[in-house]
């Protein structure tokens, strides 16, 4: 892998190959004294933020290399009740690679996965709900059906209501997990509850992969939801590349 921008420095000798290069790439900014959320999403180069239904078509080794380096950042991962369902999501695994700098940030073995969802009509039986290294959160309105609360509560998920109604407040429920200790945050979509969070200006950056394929059909773009005021503004931070594939990172600005 190799950095395209900022250029690097003379004598550089960063390894983006190695877990630590990687995560020195793409660290949060330290010290976190507010709640920090960025998302992490592939689009083709139509701007299809799926193939085939599901995103891994458009994905590669080294994709796959940097969504395991944010989640390893990251004290949670949020993530829409479609994206669950179509993705089969799993927990988060304890990586010991990371375990000794996630020690020292006080953070748990592995992030939280938080599952955003207005009906709750998920399958509490999976393993992201049965076996989980830390206990899944369930993000909904206090309004969603008292059966999906209940069966929630049984599988082990922690509740967290972030809406009067059955819907998610993305504000609400950014606060609402930075109070629970969660500041450093990771959106993973779908393409309709991430547009909702950059509509709500909450997005703080945006981790793109440019995947060198074309898809055409009618796909999602990685946001497809809400227009986002402005529209708002981001600066680029950092391009790697491999394999024809672009990682981007960009930041609010």
């Amino acid at each position: 892998m190799q950095r395209l921008y900022p250029p690097p420095s003379p004598g550089d000798d960063e390894d983006l190959d190695a877990l630590p290069g990687l995560a020195r790439a793409y660290a949060y900014p330290e010290p976190v004294t507010r709640p920090y959320l960025r998302a992490n999403m592939v689009g083709s180069l139509d701007g299809a933020a799926r193939a085939e239904g599901r995103s891994a078509p458009l994905s590669s080794p080294a994709d796959m290399r940097i969504f395991g380096v944010l989640r390893a950042l990251a004290d949670v991962v949020l993530v829409g009740a479609e994206t669950v369902r179509q993705e089969g999501y799993r927990p988060a695994k304890a990586r010991p690679a990371f375990a000794g700098a996630r020690e020292e940030r006080g953070q748990a073995p592995a992030p939280a996965v938080a599952v955003l969802s207005r009906r709750l009509d998920l399958d509490f039986s999976a393993p992201l709900f049965r076996d989980p290294v830390v206990p899944t959160m369930v993000v909904t309105g206090a309004g969603a059906p008292r059966e999906g609360q209940d069966a929630a509560r049984a599988a082990g998920a922690e509740l967290v209501f972030a809406g009067e109604g059955p819907d998610v407040d993305p504000v609400r429920a950014v606060r609402e997990l930075a109070d629970r200790g969660f500041v450093r945050l990771l959106h993973e979509g779908g393409p309709r509850v991430l547009a909702q969070f950059a509509a709500a200006g909450v997005l703080d950056e945006l981790c793109l992969t440019i995947s060198p394929r074309l898809t055409g059909g009618d796909a999602p773009r990685i946001m497809n939801g809400p227009g986002v005021p402005g529209p708002a503004r981001y600066t680029p931070l950092s391009v790697l590349e491999e394999d024809g594939f672009l990682f981007t990172r960009y930041v609010r600005r």
